[in-house]
């Protein structure tokens, strides 16, 4: 069987609701009739389309499951991310907002694009921290609708990730912490200089804003569902991170399949596993110190209060995976295994199918996750390669292993 060389920590949630129903106490922050609307705007973009939900049928042979699904982000507009979804759409919002605060009229998106209320959009300034690609999509928001943007980073994302973002026209500031610290920073200078945060990151009194972040992933989710043609997943396992994009496919697939929801994991970088101390604590929890990751989208030290209202009770397991098997797999998917297509994944693309193979390395990881020679696992490969230098060098050019 096919290794990477993995290994997980893994924390079965004992909070985790074992009803099929959907709670009512979270149905005002997320819902499919809102999750229709962001579909409706985000598929009204310039540059729209599906993207391709790959079907691993050689890998799932080898590793002895039924079905592997892997959508594949990295064709998501021309950022390379599921993040496009979130970041700009929220920005979308948030102008829409602002400009009926200041006309008594709530512009639609193409009102935007066409720039009819450009003397509204131009004093506003957009803002938010970033570890890479929330940020580029953010600036990438603003750029469509003629707005200005700063975004923060902190000392360890990539020069390239840096310039890519300065392309969509944003001011870019790096600070010396972590990221959470560039989350800190920049909600500082937003009070002090009249900015708005669009952040993926929620906190007491910051939570409508992000749930708009998570409502654009609903995208790539309801396209997802109509590439599987009735079939549903048993297994979801899903990145981590601050939790947006988690607790947004936890509460999408749990809305629509209820009692049928497939089991929901959360996985993590060891260094950076926010989430499962959360679980383990059973309350939000910090994860301090330098959060050192290849997968540099994971980053992230502390929860969003948002996604932790839906992770808590809907993510049935935490599991961390080791730094070694990420260039693997990523390797893996440059070159198809036997087969299988040909796939560009990017660092944080690939802890859910790393952390899927390693668990099927091993009897005890897969009984403990309820794998089983049936199962059917949907994976999310967030990213494509967002930083192509550090891509390179961790796969190769044309994904042929760099010497």
């Amino acid at each position: 069987m096919l290794s990477v060389n993995g290994y997980l920590s893994h924390f079965n949630n004992p909070a985790a609701e074992t009803r099929g129903r959907y709670p009512d106490h979270l149905k005002n922050i997320a819902n499919l009739e809102r999750s229709r609307l962001a579909i409706d705007v985000i598929s009204q973009w310039p540059g729209y389309c599906t993207t391709p939900l790959h079907a691993l049928d050689h890998l799932a042979r080898d590793i002895g499951v039924a079905k592997i699904w892997y959508k594949d982000e990295s064709h998501r507009f021309h950022l390379k991310s599921f993040k496009a979804l979130g970041g700009a759409y929220a920005v979308a919002r948030e102008l829409q907002a602002q400009v009926e605060k200041a006309t008594g009229v709530e512009p639609s998106v193409q009102d935007l694009l066409d720039k009819k209320f450009d003397d509204i959009v131009r004093q506003a300034t957009i803002s938010c921290a970033t570890d890479g690609n929330h940020g580029r999509s953010v600036s990438w928001g603003c750029q469509m609708f003629d707005c200005p943007c700063v975004i923060y980073i902190h000392r360890d994302v990539s020069q390239g990730r840096q310039q890519a973002i300065e392309a969509f026209g944003a001011e870019v500031i790096r600070t010396s912490g972590n990221y959470d610290d560039s989350v800190k920073q920049a909600d500082a200078d937003a009070r002090q200089f009249g900015r708005t945060i669009v952040s993926d990151t929620s906190y007491e009194g910051y939570m409508d804003i992000p749930g708009d972040v998570a409502l654009g992933y609903t995208v790539l989710l309801a396209e997802s569902i109509e590439q599987m043609n009735g079939d549903i997943p048993t297994h979801v396992f899903i990145q981590g991170g601050v939790g947006g994009l988690a607790s947004a496919v936890c509460a999408y697939f749990w809305e629509l399949w209820g009692e049928q929801r497939p089991r929901f994991i959360v996985v993590e970088p060891e260094n950076a596993n926010c989430l499962q101390e959360s679980a383990r604590q059973g309350s939000p929890v910090v994860v301090e110190g330098d959060l050192d990751t290849l997968m540099a989208g994971l980053a992230c030290g502390e929860v969003s209060a948002l996604a932790w209202e839906f992770l808590s009770i809907g993510a049935n397991d935490f599991i961390t995976v080791n730094e070694a098997c990420v260039p693997l797999t990523m390797q893996l998917l440059a070159r198809g295994f036997n087969g299988d297509p040909q796939i560009e994944a990017g660092e944080s693309a690939v802890a859910g199918l790393a952390a899927l193979i390693t668990a099927r390395h091993s009897r005890e990881d897969s009984q403990r996750l309820g794998l089983v020679e049936s199962s059917r696992v949907y994976i999310i490969g967030t990213e494509g390669a967002t930083d192509p230098e550090l891509y390179a060098k961790l796969v190769g050019s044309d994904g042929q292993l760099s010497a």
